[in-house]
């Protein structure tokens, strides 16, 4: 039996935005009125989605996920004035979702190194694990791989392959250099390598 990771599937794309809907307006001017009850539909109506998605991309962190939703929204109700209407509010406040996951991803790992581990290159069957955190995303093994994992090894797939940085983006955000970052990289694909087979 092939104990390899599943193959990956590229990430779907998000799905085309519709111009903003009559009852979406309505609702903003509610809330930018301060009128409450239309408050709480606004966090009421997108906490589901939200909450999906910054919980699938701070796997395995669930303790962090109730605080980082609660800023999105924070965000999103302090610059809704801003909002000009082009695209869906769930597709706006998805947005902000998505740039509070990554500054988290770029905060963790801009500070030095805690892992003193030999340097390690990237093996040959690094494609295979690359595939296999891109696909299957929500699989129970792999989040039990992540879980453990050290911390930076993590955050560093996940910002990799969930939300699809190159090395020389998380370079230029956390302030590593692209060599230091494809180090970390290599290292997080061995160590989930390991983990996935069974060799710890």
């Amino acid at each position: 039996m092939d104990s390899r990771p599943p193959l990956a599937e590229p990430h779907p794309a998000p799905p085309a935005v519709a111009p903003l809907a009559s009852d979406e307006r309505q609702l903003v001017a509610a809330v930018l009125r301060k009128d409450r009850k239309a408050t709480a539909e606004f966090v009421s109506r997108y906490t589901d989605a939200i909450y999906a998605y910054v919980r699938h991309r701070l796997a395995p962190r669930a303790d962090l996920v109730d605080d980082l939703v609660q800023d999105v929204f924070l965000a999103a109700l302090g610059s809704l004035a801003s909002f000009r209407g082009t695209s869906a509010l769930g597709s706006w406040l998805l947005g902000i979702a998505r740039h509070k996951v990554e500054s988290y991803y770029r905060e963790q790992l801009r500070g030095p190194e805690s892992l003193h581990v030999e340097d390690v290159e990237p093996a040959s069957e690094a494609p295979l694990v690359d595939e296999a955190i891109d696909r299957e995303r929500l699989e129970a093994r792999t989040h039990d791989v992540l879980r453990r994992l050290p911390e930076p090894y993590s955050l560093v797939l996940l910002w990799r392959y969930w939300e699809g940085r190159s090395a020389r983006e998380m370079a230029e955000a956390t302030g590593r250099t692209e060599k230091a970052v494809e180090r970390l990289l290599a290292r997080a694909r061995a160590r989930f390598r390991e983990l996935w087979e069974g060799r710890s």
